[in-house]
């Protein structure tokens, strides 16, 4: 099968991002190891610039648009991470971003894209679909659409993660990525699968937004039902996408799920431990490895702490309440 970007594209793609994003770091606890059994390995791009993973795909994609096309300015949908990345990859490139966001993200998210100088134009994730209003905005403007993960040099700028993984902590027994979209879980599977064969990569969503790993099930497409809720709001994407999936369900070995409680607390977990403050939807590989999905004794498993972007009042209550 022929996927849209290669080991190749990726390691381009590194070049091109060098001095502007960030060599996250990658953290082991020996005291955890040895209660756990085996090792566990946190990527952190929670300590990215503008608090994610989302801007290496964006700038990426933004650095291969034509001087014509950055005029024209970018658009996109997003619940906060990658509104994020491509405001400050607009801005770094002299462009423009306009963001279609729902109207229920935290407030502190939206407060930081327009921040950053980009306009937002919010929708309800229930009844109106983010992607008609993009289509109207491109119709309208002429901007060009830079979607969250469903575009080569998107994917090949969130592959960058995975390859620093592998560099710098060598073959390992399995990775868990929080999975939205799919796009760095696609990414990441294609990296391991041509640098490490024997990797073996799991989609990890919450529970109630497990739309990748039933689709993986189903050899098809699924979507979640409307009106169901979650902490992890950046991962509540509706469906897997077109772009994606087809990697996804070539490579992965399958999917992995948290509870709402689990994560909360995986979050603590990670606070406790290696002292690092990251949002909901980026501990869900560390919750499905916490909640035993995939096993850890004996074996060296990683997973992407994908974002930290979370005000401190949000996250001491996730961190005290149960309730949520």
């Amino acid at each position: 099968m022929t996927f849209p970007i290669s080991l190749e594209d990726v390691c381009r793609a590194a070049e091109t991002l060098k001095g502007v994003t960030v060599r996250t770091p990658v953290l082991e606890n020996p005291d955890v190891n040895e209660r756990l059994g085996g090792r566990l390995i946190l990527k952190c791009e929670n300590l990215q610039r503008t608090g994610a993973f989302k801007i290496r795909g964006a700038y990426h994609r933004m650095f291969g648009l034509t001087p014509e096309e950055r005029k024209l300015g970018a658009v996109t949908y997003s619940s906060g991470n990658h509104a994020l990345g491509l405001a400050r990859a607009a801005r770094l490139l002299g462009s423009s971003a306009l963001i279609v966001m729902p109207g229920d993200v935290p407030k502190a998210k939206m407060a930081a894209v327009r921040a950053m100088g980009a306009e937002v134009v919010t929708y309800d994730r229930d009844s109106e679909n983010s992607a008609d209003i993009v289509a109207r905005v491109i119709g309208e403007t002429g901007r060009i659409e830079v979607p969250p993960s469903a575009h080569p040099q998107i994917l090949a700028g969130a592959g960058t993660a995975a390859l620093e993984l592998l560099e710098d902590v060598g073959p390992l027994d399995a990775v868990l990525v929080p999975c939205g979209g799919g796009g760095l879980t696609a990414a990441t599977a294609v990296v391991m699968a041509q640098g490490a064969p024997g990797c073996a990569v799991f989609a990890a969503e919450p529970a109630l937004f497990d739309d990748t790993r039933r689709s993986l099930a189903a050899g098809e497409r699924i979507g979640n039902p409307t009106g169901r809720r979650t902490i992890c709001d950046a991962i509540m994407t509706p469906i897997p996408n077109a772009v994606t999936f087809p990697i996804n369900r070539a490579l992965l070995a399958g999917g992995v799920t948290a509870t709402d409680a689990e994560v909360r607390a995986a979050m603590r977990f990670a606070f406790e431990h290696f002292k690092i403050v990251a949002e909901p939807g980026a501990v869900v590989g560390l919750a499905a490895i916490l909640n035993g999905q995939v096993p850890i004794r004996g074996r060296s498993i990683a997973t992407v702490i994908t974002g930290g972007n979370i005000d401190t009042v949000r996250f001491s209550q996730l961190l005290d309440d149960d309730d949520g």
